[in-house]
């Protein structure tokens, strides 16, 4: 894979997205970055790290997804990735946060953003971005985040994630047609809170109560009500209460 090692950036995603309107990358084109000052998040939200504490990385993926209908099979693979890299890295109770955020126990350790770009001949063209808390320790501001420092006793090598990371999506990717069932089984698998009364509040600030059933083709997230119907949300739709 080619490796852009940036020492400051106001954000990958941004910067691979430029770079891959300008030329033709290699597929699995990586870019990380020591320090990244306007680092976005799901829904216009914002991704903040201590620089040179974190792995903050933006992958290009083609010849992938060829219709808008397929576009969260990538989160799947991505989601199931990190989450595959962090458990032989031996972080414990790894699970995935629906649409693609990864914790451990409850505590987030990765937020992932996928930008995806329709070319004028009709290819979709990907940039992940992921964000995993590697080395930082401070998080007194963030109580529902940790890092793989903090829950392993131990720092890690933040380049040598970022490679394990993109060889486990370029294999999946791969392999994904004669195993589209297995991973999207796996991702279910793999929800926080599946299957387990949660508290969840709309878009509208009304919480309520419900149970994770799946996650839709699309990425909706099914939700079984206290009145036995199954509700279908959007990210932007609904925020789990935990």
């Amino acid at each position: 894979m080619k490796l852009i090692k940036l020492d400051a950036i106001d954000s990958t995603n941004d910067f691979l997205k430029a770079l891959s309107s300008q030329d033709e990358l290699e597929n699995f084109t990586t870019v990380t970055a020591e320090n990244q000052t306007k680092g976005k998040g799901q829904v216009g939200g914002i991704w903040k790290t201590q620089a040179g504490k974190n792995l903050t990385m933006s992958v290009l993926v083609k010849d992938f997804l060829f219709s808008n209908e397929e576009v969260f099979n990538l989160s799947v693979l991505v989601s199931l990735s990190v989450a595959e890299v962090l458990k032989t890295l031996n972080i414990p109770n790894i699970c995935i946060k629906w649409p693609n955020d990864i914790l451990s126990y409850n505590k987030k350790l990765v937020g992932i953003l996928i930008e995806n770009t329709l070319k004028s001949d009709g290819r979709i063209v990907s940039v992940v971005g992921i964000g995993i808390n590697v080395n930082q320790t401070d998080f007194d501001e963030l109580p529902n985040a940790s890092s793989l420092a903090v829950i392993a006793g131990k720092s890690f090598e933040k380049e040598e994630i970022a490679i394990l990371i993109v060889e486990k999506l370029k294999e999946k990717i791969q392999s994904w047609n004669t195993s589209a069932e297995i991973f999207w089984n796996d991702y279910f698998d793999s929800l926080f809170k599946k299957g387990v009364p949660t508290a969840f509040r709309d878009n509208s600030n009304q919480d309520f109560m419900g149970i994770i059933q799946g996650v839709s083709p699309i990425g909706k997230l099914q939700v079984l009500l206290e009145d036995d119907s199954v509700a279908e949300f959007e990210i932007k739709e609904v925020k789990m209460l935990y």
